[in-house]
Formats: structure tokens, sequence, C-alpha cells
């Protein structure tokens, strides 16, 4: 097998930029034949392929080494509209704040391109041509001309254009043969020219025009003398004197016929224009205090969260009537079916100052001015709403007597009253509390007063009926005579409360500082009796969750937690002033709240703090000022306090003084009956003692 050999194969270069491409090759000798070239140039091609893989890459000395990371970095370029060049730190006088501001907002507007008008001078060139142009399309060929002539002058106008490519002709020569075969078109107005497409079409304006009918038309015609005259209002006279002797009243009857016409069209008007001011004023007030009546449900105390158990109370309205300012307010009751509306009855504490009274129904929707307005002769002393009628209402007055006022028929007067003969009291009514119907489905409520008489009332057929369901005395007050000629201390009542489920069941609370259980069935005992103060029980009010508790207020500063099965008081707490009303939360059976007469009110939660407040705080603005009374509202987190200067406040309750417990997850217990009755039993039976006295 011969061998072959191969010439060295050339070796390529790879080099930068710039520089050229050198290909060395082997030199040939001088004296070698044309066949040997052949033979090397056949070697060379057999060995094209090896060649081809044995490159060699020549990098040039003073190439830029790097580091695969940095052959892997991308180099990006975010093309932005802000202007390169336009400042960023022009500042301008500020009047207002009186000091140099930062302008935000900067011109980024950069002009790459202007251009203004199309006017040309009359004596250039181009002129002369628009001239021309202009000239050219006001010849107007005639319509009538034949097909002949019209091809006739397609063909000169083509000549004329291989001409005006052929030989250089002047511009002017070009506008005078190109005028004399073709219609040029007219040039567009470039100052106010739009096209076609993106105009709109507007509808052709038309001539509306209204016919009526024609007033009716009568020709009448008649004669008037003095004679015609007079003998038309003589027959007018004697017609009306016909009617009057027909039906002829007397004096008295006819001032009442006219009286009851006047009531009539003026209630008309009232009833009128009432309605219609009512709706401008509810307008008006939601207007005034839109921000209060739109987020009071909503909003809360973000402060709670750094005082840990205590609580506020917010201020939201005040509502105060004109007639009303010099009465203190003597009652307060939330109506059962409509939550907005509470009602209010003024009167006076002092026997010495008895003049008038008034009981107003305020709607937290309107505080500008009450719903309802009564004024009675005396002071009004207690109120209460039927649960089953909201718009009937129980009034207690200080002259002892009851009435029942109907808000579907509102009037000057109440619809009905006791009097003297019907068995009213007589001693003030302190407290007045709907009972359910009787067995023939008649309203009945109780009332009791400082003549020692628990009264229970019946309205039948329209009058009211009464009953005595216990007289009170005082006990150990007899003297040493004969048992014939005792005498009976009367017990003076001041107030009293029914039990839920029991309807036999209720307490009765004395000047004497004492509450005695009662029961509607024995008329001359008490079923106990507890030596609850030490001066007059001023509130006695059942738990609502758990029927077996009560609570109960006096001027002696204090405030009492009862169990009704013990003598004992569960929970006491000295408030440092007379305590003028006590109510229970209707949300949870361990918070109640108090009034006192230094104008604060303090709220507890035996659940977080079995020994203070959770919250004491001052709602009267001036220090004379003391308040009388107050209620929780049924559903929203509010109550409402009245004070002596006949003024109503109302508070809503921060979420310290309304929050569920938790459990350890951190999920809210669910509230219900039987759990509130459960955290009440478990804070009870940490403060009883297997004797049943009181701990504290």
């Amino acid at each position: 097998m011969s061998q072959r050999k191969f010439s060295k194969p050339r070796q390529s270069t790879v080099l930068g930029p710039g520089q050229g491409l050198k290909i060395s090759s082997q030199k040939v000798p001088k004296g070698s034949s044309k066949k040997k070239d052949d033979d090397e140039s056949t070697e060379i091609g057999e060995g094209l392929d090896e060649w081809a893989q044995n490159k060699v890459l020549l990098k040039p000395t003073d190439q830029l080494e790097l580091t695969e990371a940095d052959l892997k970095e991308e180099f990006t370029r975010v093309l932005t509209a802000n202007n390169p060049h336009a400042p960023q730190n022009i500042v301008r006088y500020n009047f207002k704040e009186r000091a140099y501001k930062p302008i935000s907002m900067v011109e980024q507007l950069a002009v790459h391109f202007s251009l203004e008008g199309h006017m040309l001078h009359k004596d250039s060139d181009e002129a002369r041509r628009q001239r021309a142009r202009v000239d050219s399309t006001e010849e107007i060929v005639p319509a009538e001309s034949s097909l002949v002539e019209f091809e006739d002058a397609e063909e000169q106008m083509e000549a004329t254009d291989e001409s005006l490519k052929t030989d250089s002709v002047e511009p002017a020569e070009v506008i005078e043969i190109a005028s004399k075969g073709k219609k040029e078109q007219k040039l567009t107005n470039q100052f106010n020219f739009s096209e076609r497409a993106s105009q709109t079409y507007n509808n052709l304006n038309r001539d509306r025009a209204s016919q009526t009918k024609a007033p009716p038309r009568a020709t009448f015609s008649d004669s008037a003398n003095q004679w015609e005259i007079y003998d038309a209002y003589v027959k007018e006279v004697q017609l009306q004197e016909k009617a009057k002797e027909k039906q002829k009243p007397s004096a008295k009857k006819e001032e009442t016929i006219q009286k009851k016409i006047a009531l009539e069209y003026q209630g008309d008007d009232i009833t009128r224009v009432s309605k219609s001011s009512k709706i401008v004023e509810r307008m008006v007030n939601q207007n005034i205090y839109d921000d209060v009546a739109q987020d009071f449900k909503y909003f809360e105390d973000l402060s709670d969260d750094f005082r840990d158990q205590e609580g506020t109370l917010l201020p939201l309205w005040k509502f105060q009537y004109e007639k009303a300012k010099r009465l203190a307010v003597t009652a307060l009751c939330w109506n059962p079916r409509y939550n907005d509306l509470f009602a209010v009855g003024h009167g006076s504490y002092d026997f010495l100052k008895q003049t008038r009274g008034m009981l107003l129904l305020y709607s937290m929707k309107n505080p500008s001015f009450p719903e309802f307005a009564f004024s009675t002769d005396s002071g009004i002393m207690c109120l209460d709403i039927h649960h089953e009628h909201p718009y009937i209402l129980a009034a207690g007055f200080y002259d002892g007597n009851v009435a029942i006022y109907n808000l579907k028929k509102p009037s000057s007067q109440a619809n009905y009253k006791s009097a003297s003969s019907t068995g009213k009291h007589t001693d003030p009514v302190w407290q007045v509390r709907w009972q359910k119907n009787d067995m023939d489905n008649n309203l009945n409520f109780y009332s009791v007063s400082s003549d020692g008489r628990v009264v229970s009332w019946t309205l039948i057929k329209n009058e009211l009926v009464y009953t005595d369901i216990i007289r009170m005395t005082v006990e150990g007050t007899t003297s040493d005579k004969p048992e014939a000629l005792q005498l009976h201390v009367i017990g003076c009542g001041t107030s009293f409360a029914f039990h839920k489920q029991k309807d036999h069941l209720f307490l009765v609370g004395t000047e004497e500082g004492k509450i005695h259980k009662c029961s509607k069935a024995y008329s001359s005992h008490f079923l106990e009796t507890f030596n609850a103060h030490n001066m007059t029980v001023d509130a006695i009010r059942w738990n609502p969750f758990h029927l077996k508790i009560f609570i109960s207020c006096s001027s002696d500063w204090t405030v009492k937690i009862w169990d009704h099965t013990f003598n004992t008081p569960v929970f006491t707490f000295d408030l440092n002033a007379a305590v003028g009303d006590v109510a229970w939360a209707p949300y949870s059976s361990t918070v109640f709240a108090a009034v006192t007469t230094d104008g604060k009110v303090h709220v507890f939660d035996l659940n977080i703090n079995k020994y203070e407040a959770i919250c004491i705080q001052a709602v009267v603005a001036k220090k004379k000022t003391k308040p009388t009374h107050l209620e929780f509202n049924p559903i929203y987190p509010i109550i409402v306090v009245g004070d002596d200067r006949g003024q109503v406040t109302c508070l809503k309750l921060s979420p310290n003084l309304r929050k569920l417990p938790k459990e350890k997850k951190g999920q809210e217990v669910q509230k219900g009956p039987a759990y509130e009755i459960a955290k009440l039993e478990r804070l009870l039976n940490l403060v009883r003692e297997p004797s049943g006295a009181e701990t504290k």
C-alpha cells in the first residue's frame, strides 16, 4: 500500500476588529515540476475534511478576558417619557403656608419639529404656480362634449406627459400645457379642512308648533239698570231669610258650629303642613348630624387598645326642649319596638316647687325637637311603655294620679286618667309597670306610691278600675295602748320590680331602706324583708338573664347585688355619692351602670373587676347639675342619661365596656342566655360562703 504525503494544512487566525485576515501557506521550491503541483492539489482536496477539523483560534494579545458571569450579565436600557433636560428642583412661594414648596408637576414636553403656516409671498415662483393652477381650474369644460373630443384630450395629455419626461421644460410652460388638456383638482383649505369620514351626521332642524283648543265662546246680551239690580238683591235676601227660618239654631249652637268649622279647617291645614314640615326637618337634621348618625353604629374608640380593661363613654347627642328647661328629668323609657324612640318624663323632686310637667318622646333621628309633646298640670314621676302595644304609654304624677296616653290619637290631654272618686293615690306615684292582660284581655298595669299602696289598674270600657294589691306598714311602730287603739305607721313605697317568669312575685323598695318580697296572692303579708339600705331605695332591677339576682341602689351611696334566696347582699359597691338610678345592660349579665349626684356615670363589669368600676366619667357640663336617671338601649350600645336641668344626653359605650370574653385559642365565645347565666353563677360561687354571708 503506497503512502501518501499531505502538505501541512493552512492555519486560520481569528483577529480582533479592524485587523485583516492573514493566511500563511507552505512555500513551493523553485525546481518543482507541474506534475508535482497537480499531485499536491489532489492531496489537499482529499484532506479537506481533516483541515476543517484542525482549526486553531488565535486571540490577540490585548483582548479582554471575561468570566462566564461577566459574559452572561445583561445590560438593559429603560426608555421613559421624561425629559432628561427638564429641571427637577423648581420651587415656588406658597402664600398659604408662607414657605417655598417644590413643584411636583414638571413640564416634560420636548419639541423636535415645528412647522408654522403655509403663507407664500405673492411675488415668489411657488405663488405664481399656485395662481396658474387656480386659473386653470376655473376654466370649465363644456358639458356637451363628444366622446371623440374627450379621447383626443387624453391622448394630448399623454403626449405632454412624455414630452415632459424627456425634454426639459420650464415650470410655467408645464402649467400652460396641463391647463389646456386636464382640469386640475381644487386645493383644500389648509386651515379648517376636515375629512368627510370624520364628520358625524347632524339631523336637520325642524319647526315644531303647538296647538291648543280654542276657548269656548258665547254671545250674551242684556240690559242692566238700577231697578233690575235692586230686584236681584231683594230676591237674594228673601231666599236667605227663608233658609234661616227653616233651620234656625240657638246662639250657643251657632257658636259651637262655627268653632268646629274653624277647627276643621285649621286641623286640615296643620296636618298638611306638619307632614311636609317633618320631612323637611328630618332632612335638615340629617345634614347637620350626618357624621354622628352615619358613624355611631360602626365607630369604635381605638384608645381602648391602650387601656387594657378600662373604657369610655362617647357623647353623641343632647336632647332638650325649650318649654322643659326648668324641669328635671324624672323618668326615662325606651320604646320596645322602635329602637330609636324613647320617652322622657319631666317634673320636680322638690315638693316646694311643684308647678307642671311635660311628657316628651324623642327620636335619635331628630335631636332638635321631640316627636310628641304633652303638657300636664302636675309633674310626671314615672313612665312605662306597653310591650305589645308600643303606642300605649302609662304615666304616674306627683299629685297621685295615673294616666294612659295613646300616641295614635295624640291630644293635649291624657286619653284615660284616674280621679279622686276612682281610687287615686294620695301621694306621688313613684313607679308604674305594665303587666299581662287580665282574663278578659283588658289592659292592666301596677303603680306604687308613698301612701303605702301597690295598686292594680285595669282599663275596662274606657274607665280605669283600681284594685289594692298590698298596703305596706312599718313594723315595730305600735304604741303601748290596747290592741284596738294601736296605730300602724304607713310604709312609703318608692320603687318596685316584677319577676319575668313568676308573675305573682315582685319586689318593693321603701323610704326606710327596706326591700319587701311580695306576692299578688297575699295582700297582708310580705314573703320576706331585706334590710337593704340606710336611706331611700331609689331603684330595683331584676337581672335580665339570671332570674334569681336583682340590684338595688340608694341615697346612702351604695349599690348592692342580691340573690333573693339569701338575706344578705352578694356584692356591695360604695360610689361616694348618692345614687339616683341603676340599670342592667341588656347584652351581658355582669354589666350594669349607675348615676350619682356628683355628675358621674359608673359602669361595672363583674367579669372583669369585682371591686371597682371599669369606667367613671362625668356626663354633665355644670357642677350643680345632677344626673337623675339612665337607661340602656335594647339594641344599640347606647345609654341615655337625664339630669335635673331637663337635658338628656346620649352616650355610646366603648368596646371595652361591651366586649365578649375570648377562649384560649383566640376565638370569641358565642353569646347566649345560657352562657350569661353560667358566667354570673360562676362569679356568685366565688363570693358566696356556706352560710350565705356577705363577702366582698
